[in-house]
Formats: C-alpha cells, structure tokens, sequence
C-alpha cells in the first residue's frame, strides 16, 4: 500500500534498505500486557518502542486500526496485526451473512454437493433485522432451543438460550426495543446489509469493538442440542489459523489449540445455567466449583488422542479433515472482500463444535483471540505460538517463501492446497493428495526450527 507522505499521515517504517534486506533490529509496539509482550521482549534483536516512537511491527488493537489505519504511512516491511476490514469473518452477523453468500455463489458455479461443503455453521438469523424470518423458522420447528449472541461481544457475554418467543421479550424490550417496535409494524421483507462500491459491508458501525453500537445486534442461532460430550461435559475447540494473505489466499495452521470444557454436566433441562452451555474462560472460571490450577482445558493433542481410543482411526481422519475445510471455506468466503494489504496479517482463533456424530460445527472466528494464559501449560502453548507467528510473519527476512512448515505451523493453503508430502504436486486428485495439516498432532517445534534455520544459514553462505 502507498500512501503519500504529507503532514496528514503518520509515517512508520523508515527502512534504509530494501523490503526484504535482513534487519538487524526490529523496532515494535504494542499495548498490550500478556503472553504477547513477554515474548516480543525476549526476541534477539526486537527493541521496545512507546509512545509516538516509529515502529516496524505493530501488535495493536482493533480501535487504534479503525482510528489510524487510514492516515498512517508504512513502509514496505512494516506489518500489523490485523487486515483493515477484519470484521467481515469475525462478527458474527457478516461472517454468517458471508458465508451464506459464498454458498450460493458455489451451487451455481460448481453444484448442490460443493455446496453442501459449506453446511457447517447452524441455521441464524440476524436481528431483529430478521426478525420476522425468524419467527417463521422458530415455527417450523416448536420445542427446539435457540441461542441468542451480540454480533460484537466476546467472552460469553450477552449470551442466553431460549425455546419460547416471549423468552426473548426482556431483551425486546431493553438493548433493541425500539428497532423492534419500529419493524414489527412493518410487512416481512427480506433483509438487505449495508454493502460499500468495493463490496465489503459499511465500516461506520461494523468494527470489531465491544458495545459501542447505538442499537446492538444480536443473532439468533439453533442451539446444538446433541454436543459430543466427555465425561457428561460439553466442550468447544479453540484453533489458531495465522492468515499472511487474502490475494492470493495464503494461510497456516498451527499444530496445537485447545478444547475448553464446560464446569458442570450438560442437560438441556437448564438452560438458563451458563456453566452447563457455555464454555469460554472467562465464563468458566467464575464457577464456584472451578479449580484455577486443574482449570478447564486440554490440549488438543489429548484431546486427539482420546478420540483415537474411542473412534476408528478413519472416523478421527475424517473428522479433522472436515475441520481443515471449515477453515479453507470460511477464509474463502471473505476472500474477495477482506482488504488484502502486505502490510497486515491476522492470527485467528476459530471456535470449534463436535456433536455426537463427530460432525464439526463452527461457532465464531477472533480477530483478538486471548494471549492471557489460564495455566501455566496454556503459557507455555500461547508462548510457542506466539513465537512460530513471529517467524512466519518474518520480519527478520530469513525465510525462502517455500517453506511448508515453521516451527508449530503447517502452510494449509498457498493459492490453492498444499500437499502433505515433500516435492509432491500441490494438486488434489494427483495421486494419493495429502493436505499439509497437522492439526493435535506432535509438535516437535524446537527440532524443526532448529533444523530451518540451520539450512537456511547453508543456503545463504553457499549463495554469498
């Protein structure tokens, strides 16, 4: 991105040499205080910069993206943390609405089964813009538990199920009575979003911020009613998806994650107690029952594990496999409208729901997923993973290009998928294809990174 520099802009950068001439010295900045700040602290060569100091990398928020982005200068190597409209897949009611499109637009170009691919998030509704389409949907089907999410909070909060209409009426009347007043009186339509020339939808009101929309929209999704359970306990899987381009569609999937577990046994007989459906930390952990040191996870290698002596290793296989596709689909779908800037990237975290017949489900997509450890385990995997996307994300300017794996991360999809084996085509349906995932598998990182950089030290001696 070139922007010129005038006393209007805010310039970064400052590089004295060309974009990908190793660097001696990385100058970063971020606000915040977790994980993130201990591991840029201790990078060789990173240095600290505050206040209005120039900075080479920044790790910021998505409020200084939508106050700065645009009057900001960067030069080539700079990079930041998020792509500049990353709300289209990370709140809820865009991801969903972008989602749906993208399955429309397959079933006319490629047909009803490459469609079906896309079958993995549950039936939603947007309101109270979709409210009356909702009604009719709710009607179809009486008895069935619904759940209702702000489309931009975090954390679990706001959050409540429901199986009746007038179970929602407090909420009609408190956070968006007045929008609802004012479409109950009008005939059922369908909804029409707010959509820019460039076709991403209006930024106005459509960041990733916490509660700062003067009416604020929930959506309304079926509830699971059937989660695979272990041990009587629902659960969820957080993984890390690390995107370092839209166009062309370059993405990396980290070995590790985590399943967050719920405190109490699931029954569909309560549904008004968050402990039993809700998984998040944040919720979790104000159970009076939770126990901060045993806390309430595993990592997702265990997690594998137990379902490999539960399960063929087939059935596993295939449910993993139907998880790397929630992940090409979703980043496919926002492929054409995410801003691609070489100057951004974003590591996500995708929420993940079994159900019993080990069908995955995807709940949300982070653009901020937490870098606070709970354990010291879950430092330790934050650590690593924080790590592997500092050497991804390259600033040191180490890196070929070609590389299929760094350190925890497996190069997923590169303009197209990626084969699992060394040298082989990087073409489905050659042979016997292998996508490069890895997904709760080993993760020897230490050996791996060890081994990278060691020949690409080689390569470089041998080259100068």
């Amino acid at each position: 991105m070139s922007r010129p520099k005038n006393q209007n802009y805010k310039c970064h950068g400052s590089s004295k040499g060309k974009e990908r001439e190793q660097r001696a010295s990385i100058r970063f900045k971020t606000t915040l205080m977790n994980t993130l700040t201990d591991v840029l602290r201790n990078r060789p060569g990173w240095v600290e910069v505050k206040d209005e100091g120039e900075w080479d990398f920044y790790w910021c928020d998505v409020s200084w993206l939508r106050e700065n982005f645009d009057h900001t200068y960067m030069d080539d190597h700079v990079r930041i943390n998020h792509f500049r409209n990353h709300y289209e897949l990370t709140r809820k009611n865009y991801m969903v609405k972008n989602l749906k499109r993208f399955r429309r637009q397959l079933e006319r170009e490629a047909g009803k089964l490459e469609a079906a691919k896309c079958d993995f998030f549950p039936k939603t509704f947007e309101m109270p813009c979709e409210y009356h389409l909702f009604v009719e949907e709710f009607r179809k089907h009486p008895g069935i538990t619904w759940i209702m999410k702000p489309v931009a909070r975090s954390q679990g909060k706001g959050i409540f199920l429901f199986r009746r209409l007038k179970d929602i009426m407090d909420w009609r009347k408190g956070t968006a009575g007045k929008k609802f007043a004012s479409l109950e009186a009008q005939p059922a339509r369908a909804p029409t979003a707010t959509v820019n020339p460039s076709g991403t939808h209006d930024t106005r009101s459509s960041d990733d911020q916490k509660d700062e929309l003067p009416v604020e929209n929930y959506v309304a999704q079926r509830y699971i009613e059937n989660p695979y359970l272990i041990g009587g306990r629902k659960f969820d899987l957080r993984v890390y998806v690390l995107v370092m381009s839209y166009l062309p569609l370059r993405a990396w999937l980290y070995r590790d994650g985590f399943a967050r577990f719920s405190n109490t046994r699931f029954t569909l007989t309560s549904i008004d107690d968050q402990y039993v459906h809700l998984t998040n930390v944040a919720v979790q952990k104000t159970s009076p029952d939770y126990h901060p040191k045993k806390g309430c996870k595993w990592m997702l290698q265990r997690f594998r594990q137990y379902l490999a002596s539960k399960h063929s290793p087939q059935a596993v296989e295939a449910l993993f496999s139907e998880i790397d596709n929630i992940f090409i689909k979703s980043l496919q779908s926002v492929q054409k409208v995410i801003i691609s800037d070489k100057h951004c990237f974003e590591l996500y975290g995708y929420d993940i729901l079994i159900d019993q017949d080990l069908k995955p489900w995807l709940l949300e997509v982070n653009a901020s997923p937490s870098l606070t450890a709970s354990s010291q385990e879950d430092y330790e995997l934050k650590t690593c993973l924080l790590e592997d996307t500092l050497h991804v994300v390259d600033m040191e300017a180490r890196l070929t290009g070609k590389e299929k794996r760094v350190g925890g991360f497996d190069l997923m999809w590169n303009d197209g998928p990626v084969s699992r084996e060394e040298g082989a085509p990087d073409l489905p349906g050659m042979g016997n294809f292998v996508t490069n995932t890895h997904l709760g598998c080993v993760n020897d990182r230490k050996n791996q990174l060890q081994q990278l950089f060691r020949s690409l030290q080689v390569q470089k001696k041998a080259s100068s």
